[in-house]
């Protein structure tokens, strides 16, 4: 079943992993807290067509967030400076 246990979090460590590969520290940082907040915000969620609706939803997005951070590794860019005061030392 699509919305089972399982597989929502494997759509979830997916969804994150996926968005940790993202060039970008801004769309990185968007993507890690929008994913965070969905599905907290949808936790409690007890009716099977919904939980199937939001699951299908995720795997929507997963595509997306592939397809994107193949394109922006296309175009990267210089770290931000913000990215950089970690890696010092």
């Amino acid at each position: 079943m699509a919305g089972s246990r399982d597989a929502i979090l494997s759509l979830y460590r997916n969804l994150i992993r996926e968005s940790k590969k993202w060039n970008s520290y801004n769309y990185r940082m968007y993507a890690l807290r929008k994913i965070r907040h969905e599905f907290q915000e949808h936790k409690t969620i007890q009716d099977k067509d919904r939980i199937n609706e939001c699951y299908n939803k995720g795997v929507e997005s997963l595509e997306i967030i592939k397809r994107q951070v193949v394109i922006g590794s296309l175009y990267s860019t210089r770290p931000l400076i913000i990215e950089t005061i970690g890696n010092r030392g």
